[in-house]
Protein backbone atom coordinates (compact mmCIF):
# COMPACT_ATOMS: atom_id res chain seq x y z
CA UNK A 1 0.00 0.00 0.00
CA UNK A 2 1.20 3.30 -0.66
CA UNK A 3 2.35 6.25 1.90
CA UNK A 4 0.48 9.60 1.73
CA UNK A 5 4.19 10.80 0.98
CA UNK A 6 3.98 8.44 -1.99
CA UNK A 7 1.05 9.01 -3.76
CA UNK A 8 1.35 12.86 -3.17
CA UNK A 9 5.04 11.75 -5.04
CA UNK A 10 2.77 10.46 -7.84
CA UNK A 11 -0.72 12.14 -8.23
CA UNK A 12 0.76 14.61 -11.36
CA UNK A 13 1.51 11.40 -13.37
CA UNK A 14 -2.00 9.56 -12.02
CA UNK A 15 -4.27 12.47 -12.84
CA UNK A 16 -2.45 12.53 -16.52
CA UNK A 17 -2.37 8.53 -16.72
CA UNK A 18 0.95 7.76 -17.17
CA UNK A 19 1.02 5.41 -14.39
CA UNK A 20 0.99 1.26 -15.00
CA UNK A 21 -1.85 -0.62 -13.78
CA UNK A 22 -0.32 -1.95 -10.99
CA UNK A 23 0.63 1.86 -9.65
CA UNK A 24 -2.73 3.09 -10.79
CA UNK A 25 -4.28 0.39 -8.04
CA UNK A 26 -2.55 1.01 -5.66
CA UNK A 27 -3.22 4.49 -5.75
CA UNK A 28 -7.13 3.75 -6.10
CA UNK A 29 -6.72 1.47 -2.81
CA UNK A 30 -4.95 3.75 -1.15
CA UNK A 31 -7.48 6.89 -1.85
CA UNK A 32 -10.45 4.61 -1.06
CA UNK A 33 -9.19 4.56 2.40
CA UNK A 34 -7.71 7.98 2.87
CA UNK A 35 -9.87 10.84 3.26
CA UNK A 36 -6.84 13.53 3.10
CA UNK A 37 -5.66 12.19 -0.01
CA UNK A 38 -9.05 12.01 -1.94
CA UNK A 39 -9.27 15.51 -0.99
CA UNK A 40 -5.53 16.50 -2.71
CA UNK A 41 -6.62 14.75 -5.41
CA UNK A 42 -10.13 16.70 -5.61
CA UNK A 43 -7.86 19.88 -5.42
CA UNK A 44 -5.23 18.88 -7.82
CA UNK A 45 -8.38 18.08 -10.26
CA UNK A 46 -9.91 21.35 -9.75
CA UNK A 47 -6.43 23.35 -9.97
CA UNK A 48 -6.04 21.31 -13.32
CA UNK A 49 -9.12 22.51 -14.26
CA UNK A 50 -8.82 26.15 -13.35
CA UNK A 51 -5.66 26.17 -15.45
CA UNK A 52 -7.36 25.00 -18.66
CA UNK A 53 -9.24 27.55 -18.48
CA UNK A 54 -6.67 30.44 -18.85
CA UNK A 55 -5.98 31.64 -22.20
CA UNK A 56 -3.03 29.96 -23.98
CA UNK A 57 -0.25 32.73 -23.86
CA UNK A 58 -1.02 32.59 -19.99
CA UNK A 59 0.04 28.51 -20.02
CA UNK A 60 3.18 29.16 -21.69
CA UNK A 61 5.02 30.55 -18.26
CA UNK A 62 3.00 28.20 -15.71
CA UNK A 63 4.34 25.05 -17.68
CA UNK A 64 7.67 26.26 -16.94
CA UNK A 65 6.85 26.86 -12.99
CA UNK A 66 5.39 23.66 -13.02
CA UNK A 67 8.35 21.88 -14.21
CA UNK A 68 10.37 24.12 -11.73
CA UNK A 69 7.86 23.22 -8.66
CA UNK A 70 8.00 19.89 -9.55
CA UNK A 71 11.66 19.54 -10.18
CA UNK A 72 12.12 20.69 -6.58
CA UNK A 73 9.59 18.41 -4.98
CA UNK A 74 10.98 15.80 -5.83
CA UNK A 75 14.41 16.91 -4.84
CA UNK A 76 13.03 17.25 -1.24
CA UNK A 77 11.42 13.63 -1.41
Amino acid sequence: MLTCKELVANSSDFLDSQLSLRQRLSVRAHLAMCRKCRRFIRQMRLSQAVLRQLPEGQIAGLDALAQELARQRRERL
